[in-house]
């Protein structure tokens, strides 16, 4: 026996081969009965309500073809395991709807194809998905704000190129979070925007020579568009590669922040304890509290950013025709990486909501931090008519000394500013103590700083005050969303169990 016919006795004569139902058929069918099977049946039931309004098929037709969808065994089929008899699960249902309603159940197939029907399958799921991660990342976002208002007065230092930079609060950097997870969110939804259009009634590639309407299964199927163009509505994938790339971005924003989260848990940040419920103890060392919950957040996120990746690569080397063989292997890399998100942003919201700040140190760390002393070269421009580049001089000189004495930012002196100025201008300043003090205080550096977006107290608290409206709008909108997707699903199961029962 020769090496292909080795071959052939192990690997099958007929469609489908061993290898090939293990590598590829096998866990697409898997995936499906998990994840397309309850959107594969809405659009026979929506396609069904479809055909008899124009008049395609008869009323009792259409009446038996209820009758054979309500039977299907949903349950079964999501535990069924692949058997090679059929190719994937679509030929299994239409079999199924076949042996409960005889030849006429054929005609549910009518101006229907996998291609268009595969397309707004894929395009349900997604709407779904991304509905769940976006109701996380709200959830998030509401935890991000009550941190910020418990932490409008906690001043801290702001870092550039990470070194010292400006005293800052620890609001305005949650708030910066906020502003780029609302980004994130804003994203989200024109992504859901554009996955949310039907592709039903393109058929095959071309519509179709029968009268069915492509309106009435948008509209049965809660999509907002039609994609008009038949063509790209079974080739484009761009919706996919823009929900990917979404996604991707927002794990990449999340896992910045939590890289700074983990740099201050360290002893020598000092400044955030992560809770009991979120650490972990070591074999070895007992004085360890490992911050784990924030430490598998930035692998994840690094893998969901992978996931992403795939997807984009896997679009990338498709031809721009049908994509439907394509998306049975790519979609489940677009769902994992928002499962990743959806948890991320819940165990996020989780962590920061528990965790303590250390507000003394941060306070006292700020005080001694040559952070401070911008104001303090702004403060000579207006007590002494210096441009600014001549007071940036006279403070840079004034840092070098302090340094060079062992001194802290606190601890400098009318006198030891005036040995510069005397270097600089050939004068004393006109600087009075108090307002030495004043200009490196830290407190007062914030305070002043209260231009829209700045990080005083009173500006902090109008942006949360902003910031929760537009949280209410986000909620709304995600609200109504899902209401319409519901509705639209229990219309057609009250229809269709209608004719069923008639």
């Amino acid at each position: 026996m020769g090496y292909r016919e080795k071959l052939m006795n192990t690997e099958g004569t007929s469609f489908p081969g061993k290898t090939y139902t293990e590598v590829v058929l096998e866990p697409a069918f898997n995936e499906a009965k998990e994840h397309l099977l309850g959107p594969m049946m809405a659009i026979n039931k929506a396609h069904l309500i479809m055909l008899q309004e124009q008049g395609l098929i008869t009323e009792d037709d259409s009446k038996q073809i209820a009758k054979a969808i309500q039977k299907v065994d949903l349950e079964a089929l999501r535990t069924s395991t692949y058997t090679g008899e059929f190719e994937d699960l679509f030929f299994q249902v239409e079999d199924q709807l076949l042996q409960l309603a005889g030849d006429v159940a054929g005609n549910l197939h009518l101006a229907k194809s996998r291609n268009d029907m595969g397309i707004s399958i894929y395009r349900m799921v997604l709407r779904e998905k991304l509905l769940i991660t976006l109701s996380s990342a709200l959830h998030l976002k509401e935890h991000l704000l009550l941190f910020a208002q418990d932490h409008v007065e906690t001043i801290m230092i702001g870092y550039t190129h990470t070194q010292q930079a400006q005293p800052t609060t620890l609001a305005h950097y949650i708030m910066a979070v906020v502003d780029s997870l609302n980004r994130d969110i804003r994203r989200m939804m024109a992504a859901y925007a554009n996955c949310n259009r039907s592709s039903m009634g393109a058929a095959a590639l071309t519509t179709s020579g029968f009268a069915v309407s492509r309106d009435k299964m948008m509209e049965l199927l809660a999509f907002d568009e039609l994609i008009e163009n038949s063509y790209d509505a079974i080739s484009g994938a761009d919706y996919l590669g823009e929900v990917a790339t979404t996604i991707q971005l927002a794990a990449i924003n999340l896992g910045r922040v939590v890289q700074d989260l983990l740099l201050w848990c360290t002893q020598e940040f000092a400044v955030l304890k992560v809770a009991a419920p979120y650490v972990q103890i070591s074999s070895i060392m007992p004085q360890k509290r490992n911050p784990v919950s924030l430490e598998h957040m930035r692998a994840l996120l690094s893998s969901c950013v992978g996931n992403t990746n795939t997807v984009l690569t896997m679009i990338h080397n498709t031809p721009f025709g049908d994509i439907v063989d394509t998306e049975d292997d790519m979609q489940p890399y677009a769902w994992k990486s928002m499962d990743i998100m959806d948890k991320m942003y819940r165990l996020l919201a989780a962590v920061i909501g528990t965790m303590e700040v250390n507000k003394e140190v941060l306070l006292k760390r700020t005080q001694k931090s040559f952070a401070t002393v911008t104001e303090l070269a702004d403060t000579l421009v207006r007590t002494d008519g210096l441009s600014f580049r001549k007071a940036h001089h006279i403070v840079s000189g004034v840092v070098k000394k302090a340094l060079s004495d062992g001194l802290a930012a606190n601890e400098i002196t009318l006198p030891l500013v005036n040995e510069i100025a005397q270097q600089v201008i050939g004068r004393d300043v006109s600087l009075q103590v108090d307002t030495l003090r004043k200009a490196l205080d830290p407190i007062h550096f914030v305070e002043i700083r209260s231009l829209p977006g700045g990080p005083s107290p009173k500006e902090m608290k109008r942006m949360i005050e902003e910031r929760k409206t537009q949280q209410s709008s986000h909620l709304q909108w995600l609200q109504e969303t899902r209401g319409n997707n519901e509705r639209a699903l229990q219309h057609l199961d009250q229809v269709i169990h209608g004719w069923s029962e008639a």
